[in-house]
């Protein structure tokens, strides 16, 4: 199977956030976790936009060695020169630069021509290969861009020195068939493809960032642009875990990753401790509710047999199993099950009655608790 390369843009766009910045040693701890996980490329940050940033790409290129380093720069001489002196100690160093390529961006943002796009693009990519080895460029709002002028721009980044180039769809506009077949009609019409791994870099303003990066694999694409928690601008970016687990499900999608699953819940709680960020309860593979069942069908289900409701083992993700939560819209199996747990024996006549008391009092209560079952249990005369 191909290898999908996972760029990891946690500690760049996922720190764009309001109220999530990093210090450098911050930054650094979760470039370790990232490594251990087992991401291909650590985007650590945008070396010229502030000093700590600066200093964070410097620390992190001097610690972390097994994988590679990348920082973010503008289409710019002075961006690309402060990205390659922060990454002059990386084991492996990579420049990702770009520019805008939509109409709007060229219009209203950089008040250009399409040709003048293409020759800053040129220039920016054989500025930046000449400081360091590997060059990835982006074509920024490349998900609002004309197909045709894309491939001009990806032809011409590719001729320059740029081996890696990134398809954004930069305000989460693609429907994920629009964004399979841009990865496509790129693949199809760019004569020079064979030379540069084509990249995913999704955001989630209405959604899609999940679906439309894995219709760019699927399309050909071989490297996604993702982050811890889909932390990021505005609605957020491509969630790594979601990615990762989606191949892991759907084994006809033929591309593998070195990302080791059990780490996924850990470095989640972390990211999110570190940045401040609460996790939706509700998140995909990550969120406190993921393996959690409160409704009685589910529960009697998922108490027969896991597989009947979760298609990823909790643990596979590194969570600590699935839970059996106790409320108003749970059943007699699951009341049965937390009475095995807490050592009761019921037969069926007392577990009717538990049941009918465990109504009256959930109906009053969020959750039960383990207090309010040894009371409802000892009301009737059972005891562990």
């Amino acid at each position: 199977m191909d290898k999908l390369f996972v760029f990891d843009t946690t500690l760049r766009d996922g720190e764009q956030v309001p109220g999530c910045q990093l210090k450098s040693e911050e930054k650094l701890e979760i470039a370790f976790a990232l490594e251990s996980l087992g991401v291909d490329i650590i985007e650590a940050g945008f070396p010229v936009s502030s000093p700590e940033d600066f200093k964070s790409v410097s620390l992190i290129s001097n610690q972390i060695k097994d994988t590679t380093i990348c920082g973010l720069s503008r289409a710019v001489d002075e961006d690309i020169d402060v990205a390659a002196e922060a990454l002059k100690n990386a084991a492996n160093a990579r420049i990702h630069t770009g520019i805008g390529t939509s109409d709007s961006h060229i219009k209203f943002k950089l008040k250009a021509t399409k040709e003048e796009i293409i020759a800053r693009a040129v220039h920016a990519v054989k500025y930046a290969r000449n400081k360091v080895a590997e060059v990835e460029f982006y074509a920024e709002d490349a998900g609002r861009t004309d197909n045709e002028y894309l491939a001009r721009v990806v032809e011409a980044a590719i001729d320059a020195g740029a081996t890696i180039i990134n398809i954004p769809d930069t305000t989460g506009y693609c429907l994920p068939e629009q964004f399979g077949e841009k990865i496509s009609y790129l693949i199809n019409h760019v004569p020079n493809i064979d030379k540069a791994i084509l990249s995913t870099h999704c955001h989630n303003d209405l959604g899609l960032a999940t679906a439309n990066s894995v219709a760019g694999i699927q399309a050909g694409a071989r490297q996604v642009e993702c982050t811890i928690n889909g932390i990021g601008e505005r609605a957020g970016n491509t969630s790594l875990e979601e990615v990762v687990m989606i191949i892991n499900q759907h084994k006809h999608i033929t591309v593998a990753h070195e990302i080791d699953t059990k780490k996924i819940i850990p470095i989640s709680e972390t990211v999110s401790e570190m940045m401040n960020m609460p996790v939706q309860p509700n998140k995909a593979i990550v969120g406190a509710n993921a393996f959690a069942h409160s409704s009685g069908i589910h529960q009697d289900g998922v108490i027969k047999n896991r597989e009947t409701y979760e298609i990823i083992d909790p643990e596979e993700v590194g969570a600590t199993g699935s839970e059996i939560i106790l409320t108003a819209r749970s059943g007699k199996a699951a009341l049965n099950f937390h009475a095995k747990k807490l050592g009761y024996t019921l037969d069926k006549d007392a577990l009717k009655i538990a049941y009918k008391n465990f109504l009256e009092v959930a109906d009053t209560v969020r959750c039960i608790e383990q207090s309010h079952l040894h009371d409802i249990f000892k009301s009737i005369k059972v005891y562990a």
